[in-house]
């Protein structure tokens, strides 16, 4: 087995680290106050990569779900803003329409997704539900050769500037998990309107949508029948985009702490040349270096979506690993390292996010235990999965 990125892969991703580090690093402040990163989606899709999941006949890369990873890792290691606005372009609501979308919207909406025209917004959580996705109350009503949505959603990130929404609904009011599909509203539909709006710690804003009869053709109703377990089954992408996020923020807070310790002097001579500040630094590097190795073999099952639960397993610990990893780079840089003038504030705030969107981490516990529990691996213990 070779654990080393390809020529392919390692071309893929420099150009992204360059512009990173260069242009969005000096302009990361502009981003948490809501703004959305244009400039930087505008630079990207001169890269190509906001067409990461489209397939190649729409003008995309068509890149498996390890090389979208890797780019949002290395976005991630300077701008959380930007990193989450590709991920609304390379993610779930993407994969969704190239998979199942007709011929007639992939055709006209995907080259868009590619050229940063058209934002994508997944639109899931409720006032009432999050991840009880059995208890959504939006609802698509089927009337002849039309669907008519109506209903509220909550904490929809790029409902200012997307597109269109990729909604999860109930449809014709069948109850349970059972009956949740998924619709396509585009921008400027009747009835749909961006009602609130709510600033997050992370820097970008979210907002409330609602949908009040938003008359839509059928062919807008992508997913009917087995509709959940398609969506779900689809969700796992995000439950590996979102972490290699997570990845990249732990990275970038660590690199940027590696650099203030070798450089701040306390007592003449270097923070580095402690003892306890040496070990803080291992705890960081060896914590990195595990969620890595979980990320990427997660992202290496995609057959086209991760296997779930190796997808739970990553999530977990990546989100939780990044939140550890920022708040030690927060602490390293003492007092400077609570402003904004320093980059490990924001890398510190966007990390909160990982572990409660995408699946909350008590959610994806439970998937796991359940899994450990009620699968007997046989002789060979944990072998026994089929995962090595």
């Amino acid at each position: 087995m070779e654990f080393r990125l390809t020529e392919a892969q390692r071309a893929l991703i420099t150009p992204v680290r360059e512009m990173a580090q260069t242009r969005f690093r000096q302009r990361a402040l502009r981003w948490m106050d809501g703004t959305f990163p244009w400039e930087n989606i505008r630079d990207l899709a001169s890269l190509g990569v906001l067409g990461m999941s489209v397939p190649e006949e729409y003008g995309g890369l068509g890149l498996p779900v390890f090389e979208t990873a890797l780019v949002l890792e290395e976005l991630a290691k300077v701008c959380y803003p930007t990193a989450m606005a590709v991920l609304g372009e390379a993610g779930v609501q993407t994969r969704v329409i190239a998979r199942y979308a007709p011929e007639s919207i992939r055709s006209r909406i995907l080259p868009q997704v590619v050229s940063g025209e058209c934002i994508l917004s997944i639109c899931m959580t409720e006032p009432h539900a999050g991840t009880d996705v059995a208890n959504y109350r939006t609802n698509a009503v089927l009337r002849g050769d039309r669907v008519v949505v109506n209903g509220v959603k909550t904490l929809i990130s790029r409902a200012e500037e997307a597109g269109m929404f990729v909604v999860f609904t109930r449809i014709d009011g069948r109850p349970g998990r059972e009956g949740i599909g998924c619709v396509l509203v585009e921008r400027g539909t009747p009835g749909l309107a961006v009602t609130g709006s709510f600033h997050t710690m992370g820097g970008e804003n979210l907002h409330e949508v609602r949908f009040e009869d938003v008359e839509l053709p059928l062919e807008n109703l992508v997913l009917r029948e087995d509709g959940f377990r398609k969506l779900l089954s689809a969700f796992n992408t995000q439950r590996c985009l979102n972490p290699a996020i997570s990845l990249g923020l732990a990275e970038g807070a660590f690199d940027e702490a590696v650099r203030y310790v070798r450089d701040r002097p306390v007592f003449g001579r270097p923070i580095a040349d402690f003892q306890g500040v040496r070990w803080k630094l291992a705890d960081m590097y060896k914590d990195i270096e595990a969620a890595r190795g979980l990320l990427y073999r997660a992202c290496w099952t995609a057959d086209p979506f991760p296997d779930p639960f190796l997808a739970a397993t990553a999530k977990v610990f990546c989100n939780e690993m990044a939140i550890r990893v920022t708040s030690e780079a927060v602490q390293l840089h003492g007092g400077f390292g609570f402003t904004d003038e320093y980059p490990v504030s924001r890398l510190y705030r966007g990390a909160r996010y990982g572990s409660l969107g995408g699946g909350a981490s008590e959610t994806l516990r439970d998937l796991i235990g359940r899994r450990l529990a009620g699968e007997d691996p046989g002789p060979d213990g944990i072998l026994g999965l089929g995962y090595f």
